[in-house]
Parts: structure tokens; C-alpha cells; sequence
């Protein structure tokens, strides 16, 4: 005679499968630590050399011990010192994802005002603005809504998403920042450019790391695709969000959100 079911089998079976969860899990959480220390190490082993590059290469640059002879030797040393400071910007936006990743942060959530916080990021970027002949267009400028923000990431942020408004708009185009409060105690900074835009459904790829907008054989911009993840990370972190709109040949909207301060 069949013996009948037991009716722990299924309990046994549940508890078995959580546990074997709980083990990958930890697992996962152990690579990504063993991940973000590896990173965490190489990017500060690098800044050690980078500083002697940006250093010595300034002082040939400027010719501040005398005359190098040749004038192609100061455009060199410039050259290595450019090549120099876009290397170091790699190296700290990958820090500052490890540590936004792992949850290490030591933000500090404070009202910031808005006004003088765009201006800062603006004159960041003022050489490339001026390079390119992009228009920044700031409605209500001298009258915009505080944010409850850490003050260094909210211009972390306002500077990422105003470099890649830049980075993607035609030489004397034009970039506009509407920042306004809404029902809800919150402040929506929306930061559009009028560039060539990207289709609907690549916008969640920009928002994962070493990503771009377009195909590595066409895209025409540099940089590692790290500056929108990273205002991703930092806005979450600060009890915001980011928001991606886009269309081919319609630009692309970054709409970052704040509560008020």
C-alpha cells in the first residue's frame, strides 16, 4: 500500500531553496565588495603617477624654468597635460561609482540653493561652453527653488547633466535648465539640449555604466559613459530620481529630481 506524502516534504524543500539563495546572495555581495576594492585600488594607485604627469607637464607647458626651444615642445607637454586631466576625470568617476554602488556615501542633506548651485556648474564648464558656442538658457534665473541636497553632489550632478547637454548639441546651439517646484514638496531640474537625441529604448542602457547614446564606430564624443549613472546614483541616494526623455532628431531631456529644501 502507497504510503502517503509526507507534508514536511515541501517545507523541506522551501527551507532548502532559501538557503541555497541566502548562499548565492552572499556570494554576489562578496564578488561586488572584491569588485568595488579592486577599483577603490587601482583608480588610487593610478592618481599617484597621474599627479606627477599633470604636475611636470603644466611646468613644461608654461615654460616656467625657461624656454624649451622648439614651440612644438610646449604643444606636446599641453598635450599630455589635456590627455593627463581627461584621465584623472576616468579615474574618480570610477571611484565615485564604486563607492556610490557600495552604498558608501557621506552626503550631507542640506537646503542648497538652487540659483547659485547652476551658476557654479556653469562656470565649471565655461571653456567648453565658450569652445562650442552653446547658449545656457535659464528661465527664472535669480528667483529658482531650494533644494534639500548635499551640496558637492547637487553640482556633481547639475555638471554631469550640463556636460552631456553640451557634449551633444551642435556648435551654437543652445542648452535650457527649467527648474521648478511641484505639488508633492519637490523640485523637478529638467536640463534639455537640442541635439540629434536617441531612440526610446536605449534611454535605460545610458543610465548603466560605460555606456553611451549611438554605436561605438559612429559616436563622435568622448568619455566612458559614466556621468549619467553617476547623477542616477547620487540623485537616488539623496531621495531624488532621474528621468531620460528622448527621440531621434528631438534632443534629450534629463528631468532630475529633488525634494525642496
Amino acid at each position: 500500500m502507497p504510503q502517503p506524502a509526507s507534508l514536511d516534504a515541501p517545507r523541506l524543500e522551501d527551507t532548502s531553496a532559501a538557503r541555497r539563495a541566502a548562499v548565492l546572495e552572499r556570494r554576489r555581495a562578496a564578488l561586488d565588495d572584491r569588485k568595488r576594492s579592486f577599483l577603490r585600488m587601482v583608480s588610487h594607485e593610478l592618481r599617484t603617477p597621474l599627479n606627477a604627469v599633470l604636475g611636470f607637464s603644466e611646468i613644461l607647458s608654461r615654460e616656467l624654468y625657461g624656454p624649451l626651444g622648439a614651440p612644438q615642445y610646449r604643444e606636446y607637454a599641453q598635450i599630455v597635460n589635456d590627455s593627463g586631466l581627461k584621465l584623472l576625470k576616468l579615474v574618480n568617476q570610477i571611484v565615485e561609482i564604486a563607492r556610490l554602488e557600495g552604498h558608501v556615501t557621506d552626503l550631507d542633506l542640506a537646503p542648497e540653493a538652487l540659483d547659485e548651485a547652476i551658476e557654479d556648474a556653469i562656470e565649471q564648464l565655461r571653456p567648453e561652453i565658450d569652445q562650442r558656442q552653446i547658449a545656457i538658457a535659464v528661465p527664472g534665473e535669480g528667483d529658482l527653488p531650494s533644494v534639500l541636497a548635499d551640496s558637492r553632489g547637487l553640482r556633481t550632478m547639475l555638471g554631469n547633466l550640463l556636460q552631456n547637454a553640451i557634449t551633444h548639441s551642435p556648435v551654437g546651439g543652445q542648452v535650457s535648465v527649467i527648474a521648478r517646484a511641484v505639488p508633492g514638496g519637490v523640485v523637478e531640474i529638467a536640463i534639455a539640449d537640442h541635439g540629434a537625441g536617441v531612440e526610446p529604448e536605449d534611454l535605460p542602457r545610458l543610465l548603466r555604466p560605460f555606456e553611451q547614446g549611438g554605436c561605438a564606430l559612429t559616436r563622435s564624443s568622448e568619455g566612458a559613459g559614466l556621468g549619467l549613472p553617476i547623477v542616477d546614483l547620487l540623485a537616488r541616494a539623496m531621495n531624488g530620481g532621474l528621468r531620460l526623455t528622448s527621440r531621434p532628431g528631438s534632443g534629450l531631456t534629463a528631468q532630475l529630481t529633488l525634494p525642496e529644501g
